[in-house]
């Protein structure tokens, strides 16, 4: 044999085991998990991960998707905010991910953020958070300011008749740009300055004496007082713990939180807490069949009946089926095609409803009010009559007002669309 055809038969070989290895490669559609299962916030995210694979493991059942089996693909961003972005990296570059479900706090999504835009890839964020925000590689399947925060303070002021406020969150992007909308927003109902007391702690705060007088102080001067709370994660446990040691009731000054949910109450005893609320889009206690169907699903899954389900799991649950849906329609995982495909698809919420998907991104969902019970449930006490819309810019702040966000109308096409200069505005979200 001379040497040109060794040569080509070598070249025609590596060229067939390229082609088996990019075959091979693509034999599953990969999906990325990117929740903290150690750290600060591991109390609240290794369940999504756990939603996630269930997720994977029942539409596999199903057939996969397009001919072919999901694979999850777990990392560890360990609660560590610049891990998140390493970790998104690795997913897309490294191990090829179709899609990534994942993040808790808004400062991981901001880490992250940059990552998927830059490789254009495609993020289901599944937990509520300050808006402000509309990219063209993230949906936003948690709640919206509209969707919790909003209704959560004129159900305070219109049912119990609070006229005083403490506004306490953990100190990061998501408490603050909430708490900033909040206080125009009060402000715009004529609730004056020194009526409003805000505070902020760090990640994993513990020692809560000093502020939980001060809260008891704020609210013992003739108005009726409540604490709206977007303290998030293990920080949780030691106040209310602390609101019990001082005698703070839902009598006398209520607690409405925005990042306490079933699971979070399972970690310690809720009897100092009977009354005080939560703010959602689902609760485990709520009636229809396709929460009955998902709980018996999940405890079965987890192996465990006394697990609990929440909101953010719920919020997994309605991306996981829109992306499934969309790709079925789009006959394709490709981001662009699967992005396109989005708007306008409809999947069952488990509160009995319908959860569409916008285009800005977010979805609609129902808002709850839940009242924290002595088993760790909730039982809901008020709700929309309707689906609320997810607004991706508050009309509360004057430098949002005037921004739309809107992918799917080929004239504005894009996040942040100025109603006044026709144009958008900062960086192309």
């Amino acid at each position: 044999m001379n040497l040109r055809k060794i040569i080509t038969r070598l070249v025609v070989a590596v060229i067939t085991s390229a082609v088996t290895v990019s075959a091979m490669a693509k034999d599953t559609i990969k999906v990325g998990v990117l929740h903290s299962l150690s750290g600060t916030m591991a109390i609240s995210e290794t369940t999504l991960k756990d939603t996630v694979l269930m997720m994977v493991e029942e539409q596999n059942k199903k057939g996969g998707l397009l001919g072919k089996k999901l694979e999850a693909v777990v990392v560890d961003p360990a609660s560590d905010w610049p891990l998140f972005a390493e970790k998104a990296r690795e997913l897309i570059t490294k191990e090829k991910v179709d899609v990534i479900f994942g993040c808790w706090t808004s400062v991981s999504r901001k880490s992250v953020l940059p990552v998927v835009e830059e490789l254009n890839a495609l993020l289901f964020y599944p937990v509520q958070y300050e808006g402000e925000e509309s990219s063209k590689n993230v949906f936003y399947t948690g709640a919206a300011p509209n969707q919790q925060a909003i209704p959560a303070v004129d159900y305070l002021e219109k049912e119990l008749g609070v006229k005083r406020w403490v506004l306490a969150g953990t100190d990061y992007v998501y408490p603050r740009t909430t708490n900033k909308i909040l206080e125009a927003y009060l402000k715009s109902k004529g609730v004056a300055k020194k009526d409003i007391m805000i505070s902020y702690t760090p990640f994993g705060h513990s020692d809560w004496q000093g502020i939980v007088s001060s809260v008891k102080k704020f609210g013992a001067e003739g108005k009726k007082t409540a604490v709206v709370s977007t303290i998030n994660g293990d920080a949780n446990v030691p106040f209310y713990k602390e609101l019990g040691n001082q005698g703070v009731t839902a009598d006398n000054i209520p607690v409405v939180a925005f990042s306490v949910g079933e699971e979070e109450l399972s970690g310690f005893d809720t009897s100092p807490l009977l009354g005080h609320l939560a703010a959602w889009n689902y609760f485990q206690s709520a009636e229809s069949d396709a929460n009955d169907a998902f709980i018996k699903q999940w405890k079965k899954y987890i192996k465990d009946k006394s697990r609990v389900t929440n909101d953010p799991m719920e919020a997994t649950y309605i991306g996981f089926n829109a992306w499934a849906k969309a790709v079925e329609k789009a006959k394709s995982t490709k981001v662009d095609k699967v992005r396109k495909a989005m708007y306008g698809i409809k999947v069952p919420n488990l509160t009995g409803g319908i959860a569409e998907v916008l285009p800005n991104h977010h979805f609609t969902k129902p808002v709850l009010i839940g009242e924290i019970q002595d088993d760790g449930q909730f039982e809901i006490v008020w709700e929309t009559p309707k689906e609320v819309p997810g607004d991706a810019w508050t009309d509360h702040l004057a430098e949002s007002a005037k921004i739309v966000s809107d992918w799917k109308d080929s004239k504005i096409n894009c996040g942040n669309y100025n109603t006044q200069t026709k144009k958008c505005s900062g960086q192309n979200y």
